[in-house]
């Protein structure tokens, strides 16, 4: 169990798993792409979306009738459809990495209110969930707002592109809700589902945990890049170089003997290659 936390943890503070964004191949695909190009991209990422995602599943987990599930997804998508339409034309955009940070926490919120926890242990009734949804799903799609304006959408037939986008994210809702649905509808006859349910939605916070933590790991990495770059060889020696320096200034090791180990950590120079190793690992260089 704790080498699966360590694995889960490490995954997620890997350069790897920054990659629920606008690729370089998405911006050169969208240069010259028409309307249906954008569907297909906006219902890609949706379905790649683990933050959306996950919270659409914290929403349906204990939603039986048909007539509900419509409801509380109806009220998300009229949430996300306009920040991620009217925000992206009018150029509203703030640091991706904070805005999916904030999504992170709605999916805890989702399963917290899931465990019941607000009458547990806040000893008062939970806020309406209809209007917290549609909230959280202005939110959800203020971040898709602030992914897609990473593309060069141009100035042209920008409105069509949106509403494209739009239009191919509702698609990837739609696919990623009937796997869900079919899921929980079979999962809900067995005796499993009773004794799990409370387990699931724990392990739901936790995630939504991990994921505010990756997201605000990639904040720092993103607000100072010359100290942390995001590439995965530079990104291992910029931790390294961190946490050997923390170490020396809490065994009050002077200034002189800090830059010695900084030195010391830095790769050596072989022509114009630098050849490092990583733990106990062979000597190579990139």
């Amino acid at each position: 169990m704790k080498f699966f936390l360590f694995a889960v943890v490490n995954f997620l503070l890997t350069s790897s798993a920054f990659a629920h964004g606008m690729s370089e191949a998405d911006k050169a695909k969208i240069l010259d792409a028409g309307y249906w190009e954008y569907v297909e991209l906006g219902t890609t990422h949706m379905l790649t979306g683990y933050d959306h995602l996950l919270f659409l599943f914290g929403v349906i987990f204990f939603l039986t009738r048909f007539g509900d599930i419509v409801k509380f997804i109806t009220a998300f998508t009229i949430g996300h459809s306009i920040t991620l339409i009217f925000a992206t034309i009018y150029g509203i955009q703030a640091n991706y990495y904070l805005i999916d940070a904030v999504i992170a926490l709605t999916v805890c919120y989702k399963a917290f209110d899931n465990l019941d926890g607000f009458k547990k242990y806040l000893n008062t009734k939970s806020p309406s969930l209809i209007g917290m949804v549609f909230a959280f799903g202005l939110i959800h799609g203020f971040g898709l707002s602030t992914r897609l304006q990473q593309l060069p959408l141009g100035d042209e037939g920008i409105v069509m592109r949106i509403l494209a986008f739009n239009v191919g994210v509702e698609f990837g809702q739609i696919i990623a809700l009937t796997i869900m649905l079919i899921i929980l509808s079979g999962w809900r006859k067995t005796k499993s589902f009773q004794n799990f349910s409370k387990a699931s939605n724990v392990g739901l916070m936790i995630v939504g945990l991990l994921l505010l933590q990756m997201q605000l790991h990639g904040y720092q990495h993103s607000s100072h890049p010359e100290n942390y770059p995001l590439n995965k060889d530079d990104h291992f020696h910029a931790h390294k170089d961190e946490k050997s320096l923390r170490v020396a200034k809490t065994q009050g090791i002077g200034a002189v003997q800090v830059q010695e180990i900084k030195q010391a950590t830095t790769p050596k120079v072989i022509s114009d290659k630098p050849v490092h190793s990583h733990g106990s690992g062979k000597a190579h260089s990139h």
